[in-house]
């Protein structure tokens, strides 16, 4: 093994070594699909039980999304999925660290870069999965989305952009503390706030106005009406775009923040 091979950083590199590592925790979800199953649970139950406890909201006044709460409801339960399950991705690299599977990683020719990217892509890989089952339960239970084809199109990347953001910020928790108990306490600090701060389960012009103002810089508000707007028969694209360079921009600035921590995890090893 030599020194350029362990360091390369080559475009080609990179892809087939992330690739590979992928696939690699592709294979453990596809040996344990318990994870992939257990994470759909709690948004069900959002669907079918809240979609109906809550659906003469949209006769209060103010409310100003048409289309049934269920409709309203479906993006918002999309991103909470992306959210939550985005914010445990560090626990990951924890497993990986107690093993030892990460020393071994390490001392292989894999490219650094590709293993903080394999970890990220198989979070998104597996929020669209989730994304998909989602609105397909939606649709089975009455929901009726305007913006077709396009507007799933949209709400799923939206979500696999909100899922890079946290899963990036989870990875850093996690190498810079490597303490499970750290990354569950900052995991449970941000995603409430982060979600009820946002439009994703009420309309913001039932909430106090501050709610409203904070959501404005709220990624996962970003996301949520990015996909809502998607999902309506005259989207407004112009909303649709600007949202989603947001999100972007923040995946661009927490990927940077993900890969200065693995590397002051590398020095501190």
């Amino acid at each position: 093994m030599t020194t350029a091979n362990v360091f390369d950083t080559r475009p080609l590199s990179v892809i087939t070594h992330s690739a590979f590592l992928t696939g690699r925790l592709l294979r453990t979800l596809w040996r344990m699909p318990t994870f992939l199953v257990i994470g759909l649970v709690q948004p069900v139950i959002w669907l079918l039980l809240f979609g109906q406890l809550f659906r003469s909201v949209v006769n209060l006044p103010g409310f100003a999304y048409g289309g049934g709460f269920l409709r309203f409801l479906t993006p918002g339960v999309v991103m909470m999925t992306a959210l939550f399950a985005s914010a445990w991705a560090g626990t990951t690299y924890l497993q990986d660290i107690d093993r030892g599977v990460m020393d071994r990683l390490l001392t292989s020719p894999a490219s650094r870069s590709a293993m903080m990217y394999a970890t990220m892509a198989y979070q998104a890989i597996q929020t669209v999965i989730q994304s998909l089952i989602i609105v397909v339960i939606a649709l089975v239970a009455g929901a009726r989305f305007p913006g077709g084809i396009a507007g799933v199109g949209v709400t799923v990347l939206a979500a696999v952009l909100l899922t890079l953001i946290f899963s990036a910020l989870s990875n850093a928790v996690a190498l810079l503390t490597r303490q499970q108990a750290t990354l569950i306490a900052i995991s449970q600090f941000t995603t409430l706030p982060l979600m009820f701060l946002s439009s994703a389960v009420m309309d913001l012009h039932l909430a106090p106005g501050w709610v409203g103002d904070v959501a404005r810089y709220n990624p996962m508000e970003w996301a949520v009406v990015a996909a809502r707007q998607a999902m309506l028969a005259r989207t407004d694209w112009s909303t649709v775009w600007t949202h989603l360079g947001l999100l972007t921009a923040a995946v661009l600035v927490m990927g940077f923040l993900a890969t200065r921590a693995f590397r002051t995890y590398r020095k501190a090893t």
